[in-house]
């Protein structure tokens, strides 16, 4: 027996309470030990603020986790399976990773390898994904040899792609809740259909990420009184990772037919990348921009979808509001299907129409032009 949705809601209540309440405490333990971002050319704020709100979120998810385990109707998911070990030992180092560079500041090459442990010992539990759609092609079944590195690359941009969005009050927390909760509805409804290779932990790991960023939000948004660091943003990366990889790369395509073909061939790809979408458009902007600048990737720049917002004239809450309603746009747009069961023939218009209006929008030349006709 599949545990129900009122059971997943409680354990996400679970990591949102513990979030929530432990939160402000790590905020004046990092003021008594000084542990805060320091304002800077880059920055909105004009004073320090503690900047290792991961942690409360860190002990959310572990909290949040044992009280899964702890509950009967989870025990098909942790019985004789070795994951929740791989998921709780990555996030460990993902997390104090990260959490390091918060404190002490470490150089990029000991993040990434940080990162790449973790994903190893995703690999090592077998934590990864067993198929890979090409769109227009086929489905690729990952031999051994190509699960590895295409589990360390998943992470890996994940955790970049979080970490490049956090650049605003709430944004990061924002665009992660809605994107965690979208997922978990659509993972759910798979799960329900019986098209999930079980034991899946999708689900499970999509709430409790939903939990962490409500609870986290409130002391994040504008103005933040605490911000979730690199700890937090790595943390959230490896649980977006876990979540669609374990669901978009487990969901069986013998067995899609029953529920339209043409949809759910590309679902497992297209719905982890469109409910990232933001964040993973901004990765991929930072990486051209600082390559025809021939800039280090790991150098920042005031170049991001959010900077561009501040500087089309929007302030900063009405950016954060903007990037979360793109977010649950794009999330309602590939979730609409999923939920009615539907085939829609609309999805590659509607993704490229979306693409388009992105970046006539936010181009640099919009602000360029604006600015010769002033």
């Amino acid at each position: 027996m599949l545990p129900g949705l009122g059971d997943y809601l409680i354990v996400g209540l679970v990591a949102a309470v513990v979030t929530f309440a432990l939160t402000p405490v790590v905020g004046w333990g990092a003021r008594r030990l000084g542990w805060v971002y320091v304002p800077n050319e880059r920055s909105v704020h004009t004073e320090p603020v503690p900047d290792i709100g991961g942690l409360a979120m860190f002990v959310g998810f572990l909290v949040a986790f044992a009280a899964a385990r702890l509950l009967d109707v989870f025990d098909p998911l942790f019985a004789s399976n070795s994951e929740p070990r791989g998921i709780v030992i990555a996030a460990v180092v993902v997390f104090l990773t990260g959490f390091v560079d918060d404190v002490r500041d470490i150089p990029p090459p000991a993040k990434v390898t940080g990162i790449v442990v973790g994903g190893l010992a995703l690999v090592w539990f077998g934590v990864t994904m067993y198929y890979f759609r090409v769109p227009f092609f086929d489905v690729v079944v990952l031999s051994p040899e190509w699960t590895p590195l295409v589990t360390v690359l998943w992470l890996l941009g994940m955790t970049q792609a979080i970490n490049l969005i956090d650049g605003l009050d709430g944004l990061a927390a924002g665009i992660v809740a809605i994107g965690s909760g979208a997922f978990f509805l659509y993972a759910h409804e798979l799960q329900q259909q019986g098209l999930l290779t079980q034991p899946n932990l999708g689900p499970l790991i999509a709430i409790i990420t939903f939990g962490m960023c409500i609870g986290f939000l409130p002391h994040n948004f504008n103005p933040a009184r605490i911000f979730m660091g690199d700890g937090g943003a790595f943390l959230l990366g490896l649980m977006m990772a876990v979540s669609t990889s374990v669901v978009g790369g487990r969901s069986d395509p013998a067995t899609q037919d029953t529920v339209g073909q043409t949809f759910f061939f590309f679902a497992p790809l297209a719905i982890p990348l469109l409910i990232l979408g933001v964040p993973i458009l901004d990765t991929a902007f930072a990486i051209v921009r600082r390559a025809t600048r021939r800039q280090a990737l790991d150098e920042a720049d005031k170049g991001h979808l959010h900077h561009r917002l501040l500087n089309l004239g929007h302030g900063h809450r009405r950016s954060v509001l903007i990037l979360w309603t793109w977010t649950a746009l794009l999330s309602a747009f590939v979730l609409y299907p999923v939920l009615t069961g539907e085939n829609p023939a609309y999805l590659p218009f509607g993704i490229g129409a979306l693409a388009i209006i992105l970046y006539t929008v936010l181009h640099p030349s919009v602000r360029r032009t604006r600015d010769a006709g002033s």
